[in-house]
């Protein structure tokens, strides 16, 4: 179980920076990634980083899924 640590709360321009950064195509990522398994990071803000690192991954999976259903569909029909 995690130790419950006593830290601030993330501030709303906290929120607005963040939400801006992962903005950024590549550098988002690579901060999903650093905020999410950095021990100094907030755990709210790590929690969330993991919550859109795990969409970034289901999203991946579906958009892979559906381009092989329908390029299987497209290559059978005029193939």
């Amino acid at each position: 179980m995690e130790e419950i640590t006593n830290r601030p709360a993330v501030t709303t321009g906290d929120w607005v920076l963040t939400m801006l950064i992962t903005a950024i195509p590549i550098v988002g990522i690579i901060m999903l990634f650093v905020w999410a398994f950095s021990s100094g990071t907030n755990p709210s803000k790590a929690n969330w980083a993991k919550a859109a690192l795990i969409w970034m991954v289901i999203g991946i999976v579906i958009v892979i899924l559906f381009s092989w259903i329908f390029g299987t569909a497209f290559l059978s029909f005029f193939g």
